[in-house]
């Protein structure tokens, strides 16, 4: 199978801008009030389709050098493409293989979601449970993303597009991690143990995820190098 490099790239950036948009639209209370909470559930799990969808095609990208080791000219000519791979010596290809678990985690957690009439202790087994464990491998997945761009951990780089990226995804996971945490549904009273974090937490995260996806095009276009040229006997 092969795929030109530079769609690659297009294809994930842009399935992480609508995943992202989803859960910022979807954490607006006005939203919520407008489409009732069914629909606005149903934006969740469409927003955690293309958050998969995303991640598996950057863990592809990850275990696919052809994709990535490409110039001006190369990025448009097909290249091989690899569905499996294993490289855990490889940083950027760990984050993605701890990335793409972390979703499945979220498509469990927004759809059982909305079931309706669930007690307190079924939403925190089959909702905040779920949303945890996604949240805990976003966050493993962006400390290690962080220190494939840098080296070290608290390395400063804000010229640098692959460390703006890596770190916008860590504030994200950070501030969904909060809101997974806040959104923990206290059996003795049924309320989550912060709704205004939980909102917060989702709405701003999102919007960190949004951002680094973003930067993903223009990291692409800086990245590459000129194109080959033959010097003429």
């Amino acid at each position: 199978m092969s795929m030109r490099p530079e769609r690659l790239n297009a294809t994930v950036a842009w399935l992480f801008m609508a995943g992202s948009a989803c859960f910022v639209v979807g954490s607006v209370p006005a939203y919520l009030n407008a489409v009732g909470g069914w629909a606005d559930g149903v934006t969740y799990v469409v927003g955690s389709v293309f958050f998969t969808s995303a991640s598996y095609g950057q863990l592809v990208q990850a275990q696919s050098p052809a994709t990535t080791a490409v110039d001006t000219v190369t990025q448009h000519q097909p290249a091989p493409v690899h569905l499996l791979g294993w490289a855990p010596h490889d940083r950027g290809w760990l984050a993605a293989a701890i990335q793409f678990p972390g979703t499945l985690f979220f498509n469990i957690s927004t759809t059982a979601a909305l079931a309706h009439n669930a007690t307190a202790a079924e939403s925190n087994r089959y909702v905040w449970r779920p949303d945890i464990y996604g949240s805990v491998l976003f966050l493993v997945s962006s400390a290690v993303a962080v220190l494939a761009v840098s080296h070290r951990f608290f390395s400063v780089q804000p010229k640098s597009f692959p460390w703006r990226i890596a770190w916008l995804n860590m504030a994200g996971s950070v501030l969904f991690m909060a809101s997974a945490i806040a959104s923990y549904l206290v059996p003795s009273t049924d309320a989550l143990l912060s709704a205004r974090l939980a909102v917060v937490g989702t709405l701003t995260g999102a919007l960190c995820f949004l951002a680094g996806a973003a930067l993903m095009l223009p990291a692409w276009r800086r990245s590459l190098a000129p194109a080959a040229t033959t010097t003429p006997h």
